[in-house]
């Protein structure tokens, strides 16, 4: 199995509870939850040569990551 650098819980260790809890209760987090999951997989493909990309569009990826980091951090702030 290969590791996905990035992943929530390792973003947010001691908020994995509250991640849990949020992504069962509040359907706005849930979304940003997943779309996060979703562009940090694909940086991953990139990063990792499974998928090739230019440049200009592996860097908008990562400020839409951290931008939705941002926010999750923004929601785990608030909880």
């Amino acid at each position: 199995m290969v590791h996905t650098p990035h992943e929530l819980a390792e973003e947010f260790p001691g908020d994995v509870d509250k991640i849990h809890n949020l992504k069962a209760s509040d359907a706005h987090f849930a979304r940003l939850a997943d779309e996060y999951h979703d562009v940090n997989r694909e940086i991953h493909r990139l990063e990792t040569r499974v998928e090739a990309a230019s440049e200009f569009h592996e860097e908008d990826l990562r400020k839409k990551r951290m931008h939705l980091k941002d926010e999750i951090a923004g929601f785990l702030a608030r909880s």
